[in-house]
């Protein structure tokens, strides 16, 4: 009995002393001990007590509440002005003691030679006079690590130090190690049989890191770069037949010591297809499937070809296009017989949806004027919007070459029949100061110098001008090209030129000329251009030879020429550098008469066909011709045209056609033709090194001198050579080596088995 009446009494107790501060918080309330009747501010120095206080969920005359303050809490950690946070109550008072996050003196990199301190600086958060924390400190690292895992170096690390100072202040510098750039050592495919790894290593952007792709970054590893890659990889099974072809994975591993990548692409071949039967339909007003049926370039049995369907669906777009029907939907339906692996495509032409554009926006462009983009745009605001125009205003952007990307894409309007077109650019440097030498077997030791900038104060023009000196020449010459004068379609231009020639070698002889070309060209319909010049310069022929032709030793003196001329180019090819399909010719006339001494009629032809045979396999026709009509006194030498060198491979440079033969000089002639066949193969390198190989064969000649006597020959025989030559587009310019041996050719001919030519620009 006593025990239970011992736990009885303690039971008691324990109730007592829960239920005294409930007894005493109900007092409170009932007396008004409860409520807030004031907020003190505690720690602040340079942040107002005021600015705490709008921070708080709880306010005066307001109960003790644990979840306001906890709100309150965790509003001013938020702000990221504080470093810490106490609040406690003190009677009737809220007490709020704060210490407040430091001020940053400076930011400072440390370790950083690959990067600069700019570009590190616009990516950080934390800046000269911003509130320090902890938590920007941490963020700025994983940008600045970020930063340099998009340049490659995954191995890179960042050890932030904060050196405390005076007045709550400090400095914040970031150690850096940057590493050795992660390159891609090695790349494999698994589950593919019909192409080898080298094959497809051909096929993506990413290579492996090896001695000789020093002036590459496509050996460092880039995710966005292998999400490319996938892609290119897919364009390239579909491009050959494999409908079914998929990229399964595509993995990178970082080796243990962080050395390299190693990338590996799992891929499904599938089965390869030929394509069935093809046909086209048509529900658009006036449009009979049977004439669209001329532009598919897909045939039955050919193996399949998604590039092919694709510019089949351009190819009616653009015609329909043409024709006014702005709003067509071509959509090929697809039959897929795996049985058979036969792939059946039916065109479907339907009248598609009736869609303006409403409003372009142009975003991107800091230094080039918007004009200059807008005038590159094949539509504009009220225009029907057409994917094909949108393409090509794209393509015309990158060809400017004043951008690095050139992105244009659509968003809906106001109105369910509009569309907005934003135009987005990444504007590049195009101011280029160069300094340039070089070799060839015809000038000898090159070595130039100039200035251009090919986006004068972001309008678009052009402006140059360049020195360049050889063992044969000097030349002194400056250019400016506007190429939408006034804001019309038509491109005006202007060059100087100062040049001198040392012709000793070929006819005893120098020209200096001194003048001017004002050019005006535009565009007669789509990849036809026309270009009308007039040119004005003074010749001096000087500095003959006792013993040269007595032809050339008459025409010592000056001359001055006033040309009109025009140049009418029609271009379809694929890359006017270096093409490997499609075709162009040129149409030039010169006049010389409008005043000056010099009187004739100079007429030129050319053109060129590509043809791609295989993968890297080119085979190319060209052709040129050229006639010169006497309207005056006889064609003065520097006038005339000269065959040889550079433009016959195997004869030396003025090699061809009418000679002195008691001097041996060339004279020069009135009328030439010549024309070569010539492949371009792969030699088994990689690709990108840009080395190919060039078989060739070539025929012409060069006739009608101006100048008759018992010593002069001109029988104007056929010439013919044959060679092979090795191209390579380096880094430091471009290099053409070539070695070719006639095998029709005249007594006075001077042949050259061997030729060099390379030049650069740094």
């Amino acid at each position: 009995m006593a025990f239970i009446a011992r736990w009885r009494l303690g039971l008691w107790l324990v109730l007592v002393l829960l239920l005294l501060p409930a007894a005493s918080f109900a007092q409170g309330l009932a007396g008004g001990s409860g409520i807030i009747r004031e907020i003190r501010i505690e720690g602040t120095q340079r942040i107002e007590p005021e600015t705490v206080r709008s921070y708080l969920k709880v306010h005066l005359g307001e109960p003790f509440d644990p979840e306001k303050e906890d709100d309150s809490l965790k509003g001013l950690y938020a702000t990221g002005l504080f470093a810490d946070v106490v609040l406690h109550r003190e009677g009737d008072t809220l007490v709020v003691h704060v210490t407040e996050n430091p001020v940053v003196n400076r930011v400072a990199f440390e370790g950083n030679q690959k990067i600069e301190d700019k570009k590190l600086t616009d990516e950080i958060q934390l800046k000269a006079r911003s509130v320090y924390s902890r938590t920007k400190v941490q963020q700025d690292v994983k940008r600045i690590l970020e930063v340099y895992r998009r340049s490659g170096r995954f191995s890179a690390t960042v050890d932030p130090k904060v050196i405390t100072l005076p007045e709550n202040r400090v400095d914040v510098v970031y150690e850096i190690d940057e590493g050795d750039k992660t390159k891609v050592t090695r790349i494999s495919f698994i589950g593919n049989h019909i192409f080898t790894d080298h094959r497809l290593r051909e096929v993506i952007q990413t290579v492996e890191a090896t001695w000789w792709r020093f002036f590459t970054s496509n050996d460092t590893y880039d995710p966005d770069r292998l999400t490319y890659d996938r892609e290119l990889l897919r364009k390239f099974y579909l491009a050959n037949g494999y409908a079914d072809f998929r990229v399964v994975s595509a993995v990178a591993e970082l080796a243990p010591d962080n050395s390299g990548f190693y990338v590996t692409f799992t891929v499904d071949e599938g089965e390869q297809y030929t394509f069935g039967k093809i046909a086209v339909k048509s529900a658009v007003k006036d449009i009979d499937a049977a004439t669209l049926e001329g532009l598919v370039t897909v045939k039955e049995d050919d193996w399949y070809n998604a590039d092919a369907v694709e510019d089949s669906i351009k190819k009616i777009t653009d015609e329909l296009g043409s024709r006014g029907y702005a709003f067509v939907d071509v959509r090929p339906r697809v039959d897929r017989n795996k049985e058979k692996h036969t792939i059946a495509i039916t065109f479907d032409v339907q009248e598609g949806p009736r869609v303006y554009v409403e409003r372009i926006n142009i975003k991107g462009n800091t230094r080039t004027l918007d004009k200059v983009i807008r005038r590159e745009l094949q539509f504009a605001e009220g225009d029907a919007f057409s994917t094909s125009r949108i393409e090509e205003s794209r393509r015309r952007l990158k060809n400017l070459g004043y951008f690095e990307t050139a992105d244009i894409s659509n968003t809906p309007g106001s109105q369910p029949d509009t569309t907005d077109v934003s135009v987005e650019v990444k504007e590049k440097p195009t101011g280029e100061v160069s300094l340039g030498a070089g070799y060839s077997t015809a000038d000898g030791v090159i070595g130039d110098v100039g200035v251009r900038e090919k986006n004068f104060l972001g309008t678009g023009n052009d402006v140059s001008a360049r020195f360049g000196i050889s063992f044969r020449t000097q030349e002194l010459d400056a250019s400016w090209t506007d190429p939408y004068f006034m804001d019309s379609n038509i491109t005006v231009g202007a060059d100087a030129f100062d040049l001198q020639t040392d012709l000793t070698s070929e006819s005893t002889f120098r020209q200096v000329a001194l003048g001017g070309t004002l050019r005006a060209g535009y565009t007669v319909l789509p990849d036809l251009t026309q270009t009308w010049h007039y040119t004005l310069r003074r010749d001096i022929i000087d500095k003959i030879a006792s013993d040269a032709s007595l032809f050339i030793q008459q025409q010592h003196g000056a001359a001055i020429t006033s040309a009109i001329g025009q140049v009418l180019v029609y271009d379809k090819r694929d890359n006017r550098f270096d093409p490997t399909s499609g075709y162009f010719w040129r149409i030039g006339t010169d006049f010389a008469g409008l005043g000056g001494s010099v009187l004739y009629e100079r007429n030129t032809l050319g053109g060129s066909y590509y043809y791609p045979i295989a993968d890297q396999w080119v085979v190319s026709i060209s052709g040129d011709g050229g006639y010169i009509l006497r309207l005056g006194p006889k064609i003065r030498i520097v006038d005339s045209f000269f065959l040889g060198g550079d433009n016959f491979p195997g004869f030396a440079t003025a090699g061809i056609g009418p000679r002195d033969s008691a001097t041996g000089d060339a004279l020069g002639g009135r009328e030439f033709y010549d024309s070569t066949l010539e492949f371009t193969v792969p030699l088994g390198l990689p690709k990108e090194l840009g080395i190919t190989g060039k078989i060739f064969t070539e025929a012409g000649s060069l006739t009608r001198a101006d100048y008759v006597g018992p010593t002069v020959t001109d029988t104007g025989d056929l010439r013919a050579a044959a060679g092979i030559g090795i191209a390579w587009s380096s880094p430091f310019g471009p290099i053409r080596v070539d070695v070719a041996k006639p095998y029709l050719k005249d007594k006075g001919d001077k042949t050259q088995l061997f030729r060099f030519n390379f030049g650069t620009r740094f």
